[in-house]
């Protein structure tokens, strides 16, 4: 960490601490309070964090008003637009883009790896049919190091890259699994001619009885979805990530806590949320109704998969989903299936409204990934599985780089307590 760059005088009481501020290299400044209940005997209060930095990072960056989205410095326009899934897992992981020879051994080591320890089929089977794929995700990744006990060893630098590696090739084969298991098809088990993207598209539909071709527009598109979810600064997941990993948890164990911590309709779901409100809209005809609804401050509902949270103007990755969304709905066609109708007709109908447009809600990565995934044939329950496996090496990156902070402590977060003080305990008689 830099020195810090001026500071901050908090008085409490006639009683004056200086704080230490340092300056990134982007985003506001960030107040030093580390020492500050020593000193001064207080904590800060932050419900949700939104306002703490709980950690120094190189990795991602955002500017919500800009609408930006850094990778290492990259934006995330062009490494969707140029690049690939794999290429930015490595530019995630190490901090550049690779070379030649250093992206082919990078994809080789991936595509190698992407095979489970076939033991590992039993605790597939061991879950109800009609369990939701991230139930078994949770359970399944969490397992792993019941499995794989020359990579859990945090201290030691060669197994943790041990783990990564395997964590981003074994992720497809395990939510594909998932989706098979759920059902209740059999198992298909990753080719190395396939590229990344592919082979999961070719393990989620291919069948034994015949051959599946994996349309190339498709695997662009999934590619595409991977990279765009790939990492998002220090968000709920990545910060479960965090917190289990500052107690010295193995990285399977941290990962499964992410994929648990997506599970929330509030994070990973929202391009689920997406579909099951096209649904309940049912047809483009019944669009000006809704639309109406959404203007209704006395209305509850709300139109899911528009704006967003962080990004205040309009969401980087949301311009090159909705190109994928087109290729796709190109090839799939729309004519037969009313919620991509409702999806496509919503779309223009929201853009065209100056209402929409004031209050900032363009639509976001998650209502045209929500799309694509409807038009590829997923089901809404794999839609944060897939969310999960593309995560997978942000959290990985995140891990790494807080095990390598000298300064790593602990995550032990402090509270403004309201309950009772000490009061003497009654006997049960007394009550």
């Amino acid at each position: 960490m830099a020195e810090p760059t001026k500071t901050a005088t908090l008085t409490i009481d006639d009683q004056s601490y200086e704080l230490p501020i340092y300056s990134p290299t982007a985003g506001p400044d960030v107040i030093d309070i580390r020492k500050l209940y020593g000193q001064a005997g207080v904590f800060t209060y932050d419900p949700g964090f939104t306002s703490t930095a709980a950690c120094d990072s190189t990795i991602t960056y955002i500017d919500g008003f800009k609408g930006e989205l850094l990778h290492r410095g990259y934006p995330i326009d062009q490494l969707a637009g140029k690049s690939h899934y794999l290429e930015v897992c490595y530019l995630l992981l190490y901090g550049n883009l690779p070379s030649a020879s250093e992206l082919e051994e990078f994809e080789t080591t991936i595509t190698h790896h992407t095979m489970i320890h076939e033991q590992m089929h039993n605790f597939f089977r061991g879950f109800r049919r009609d369990a939701h794929p991230m139930a078994t995700m949770v359970g399944v990744v969490g397992a792993m190091s019941a499995f794989y006990h020359d990579s859990t060893d945090i201290n030691n630098p060669r197994e943790r890259e041990i783990a990564s590696h395997r964590l981003i090739a074994k992720m497809p084969t395990i939510a594909a699994m998932a989706y098979k298991y759920s059902i209740g098809q059999p198992f298909v088990y990753p080719r190395n001619d396939l590229d990344y993207a592919a082979n999961f598209l070719h393990m989620c539909f291919a069948v034994p009885a015949e051959e599946y071709v994996v349309d190339p527009i498709l695997a662009r598109a999934m590619d595409r979805i991977f990279t765009l979810h790939a990492d998002h600064e220090q968000n709920a997941s990545t910060s479960t990530v965090r917190l289990a990993s500052s107690s010295g948890a193995n990285p399977f164990a941290c990962i499964a806590a992410g994929i648990a911590c997506l599970w929330g309709p509030a994070h990973g779901g929202a391009n689920q949320a997406c579909l099951e409100m096209l649904k309940e809209i049912g047809r483009p005809e019944n669009i000006p109704e809704y639309i109406a609804r959404a203007k209704d401050k006395n209305d509850s509902f709300r139109l899911m998969g528009f704006g967003h949270r962080v990004y205040k103007n309009f969401d980087p990755r949301a311009t090159v989903m909705k190109q994928s969304a087109d290729e796709v709905l190109d090839l799939m066609g729309v004519e037969n299936n009313p919620i991509l109708a409702t999806a496509k007709a919503l779309e223009e109908a929201a853009l065209a409204d100056p209402y929409f447009a004031e209050k900032k809600l363009f639509p976001n990565v998650d209502f045209y990934s929500g799309i694509i995934l409807e038009a590829m044939g997923f089901p809404t329950s794999m839609f944060t599985p897939i969310f999960a496996l593309s995560r997978t090496v942000g959290w990985i990156s995140q891990w790494k780089e807080q095990l390598a902070d000298p300064h790593m402590k602990i995550g032990r977060p402090r509270q403004l307590y309201q309950g009772n003080t000490a009061r003497d305990y009654t006997d049960i008689e007394n009550r």
